[in-house]
């Protein structure tokens, strides 16, 4: 290693031990790209490998210098909780790229980025980096399930992936504290999915909105509404929120389950979905409610049959009476569903012949949970929604946003998606 490059690997983590700051890494030597000549630039090399002691370097597979040029790889650094803006040049000297960009459980930024030989092309977005810790004292209760997973692991990761990845520096900065960050509260159905095939809206939406806001998802498999304010996610939340920002609440599916005295969409679940709206507005947030995703379940008729008993209905009730605004997913996913039918409707779900992945002994078959096309498409319906709401988050929208309409949803042939190293079989809790 050059003396050069070992000034800068110890200046840089000198500074990370003190404060979150700028950090600068440059993954292609040969881009001669204006970064390197930074001060503090990093020139990361294949044996930089995140571990104990080690602040930042190549994460959970191989770094591209080991393997075979243009493979994926996974690059962690060690920061504190907040918002931070990241920069990624993508492109490389040597070949033409094609590069998808997620950070931590997945979360979609860029998709299928197409560069030249020797053309490089830059992108910012923010990514919210959480733990458990909720000032002194308290944590949030997480489940044995989430304890390996991306979004709670104490660093910032991001996914370099795609069909020929090519990307040259990574550049992390604390986002400003004007940007808007939208809490996401909810489900299975909502939840940043870890494992493939596994996926949800929540983690794909960052995709359409460009770094002057901030999506922190902090839904997860088999929450209800009163569960998810018992485990302190909801404290977690409101422990970060700031004048300005959204509080995105999808619940139902799992809340029809409970029987506790007390249960039921008019009672427990209404009060708790009040809590979310008081607790919000105290801190100068907007509340918005999203009605819960149907369910693939069919009638004779090809029709999608209601089996969220009153839930929906008590959360519209709800919206009317407090004032928030709704944005109505239930019927836009019933009208999704009923648009491909009752067999290519599975294609928007988890359902696989076995062996479609390692490790899978027999057939996947899920009516509740979706796979990334379909939680791509969901998230466009949320898109939609923001829409008709004229919201202020329109203005962050990326210009390659398209309009969408769930009766004419995009064919499941043009969707590619690159699938991450991370799979399990078993399902998610809730369905």
């Amino acid at each position: 290693m050059k003396i050069r490059e070992l000034m800068s690997l110890a200046f840089l983590a000198c500074n990370m031990a003190v404060c979150a700051q700028n950090y600068k890494f440059v993954f292609d030597s040969k881009a001669k790209l204006p970064i390197v000549k930074e001060e503090g630039a990093v020139m990361v090399m294949p044996a930089n490998v995140y571990a104990d002691g080690v602040k930042f370097g190549y994460d959970f597979t191989a770094s591209p210098g080991e393997v075979e040029a243009g493979k994926p790889f996974f690059f962690s650094v060690d920061v504190p909780d907040g918002n931070y803006k990241v920069t990624v040049t993508l492109g490389s000297k040597k070949a033409k790229g094609m590069t998808t960009v997620r950070a931590e459980s997945r979360r979609l930024f860029l998709e299928n980025i197409p560069t030249k030989k020797g053309e490089f092309k830059t992108y910012s977005f923010v990514v919210n980096k959480r733990d458990t810790k909720i000032g002194d004292k308290d944590r949030v209760k997480i489940k044995k399930r989430e304890e390996n997973k991306l979004n709670w692991d104490g660093k910032l990761t991001i996914e370099v992936n795609g069909d020929a990845p090519a990307c040259a520096a990574i550049c992390i900065e604390p986002a400003s504290d004007n940007v808007p960050t939208v809490w996401l509260c909810g489900n299975s159905t909502v939840v940043d999915q870890d494992y493939e095939p596994w996926a949800s809206w929540g983690q794909m939406i960052p995709r359409w909105f460009d770094e002057r806001v901030c999506f922190a998802n902090y839904a997860e498999s088999g929450e209800t509404a009163s569960t998810f304010i018992g485990a302190n996610r909801l404290k977690k939340i409101l422990s970060l929120m700031k004048a300005g920002d959204y509080i995105f609440i999808e619940f139902g599916h799992n809340d029809q389950k409970q029987k506790f005295a007390g249960a039921g969409a008019y009672y427990n679940f209404a009060t708790c979905l009040k809590t979310f709206v008081d607790e919000a507005r105290k801190r100068g947030a907007t509340p918005v409610f999203v009605t819960p995703t149907q369910r693939r379940s069919f009638d004779e008729n090809g029709k999608i049959k209601e089996t969220h008993a009153d839930y929906p209905d008590a959360m519209r009730w709800v919206a009317k009476r407090e004032g928030v605004q709704l944005i109505e997913l239930h019927d836009m996913t019933r009208t999704f569903y009923e648009t491909l039918g009752v067999e290519q409707s599975k294609r928007a779900f988890v359902h696989y012949p076995a062996g479609s992945f390692p490790g899978q002994g027999g057939p996947l078959a899920d009516n509740t949970h979706f796979n990334p096309y379909g939680a791509y498409e969901i998230s466009k319906m949320i898109v939609e929604g923001i829409k008709s709401l004229n919201l202020p988050l329109v203005e962050y929208l990326r210009p390659d946003y398209k309009a969408f309409d769930p009766a004419q949803p995009d064919a499941f042939d043009t969707f590619h998606w690159n699938n991450s190293p991370f799979i399990e079989v078993q399902k998610p809790d809730g369905n």
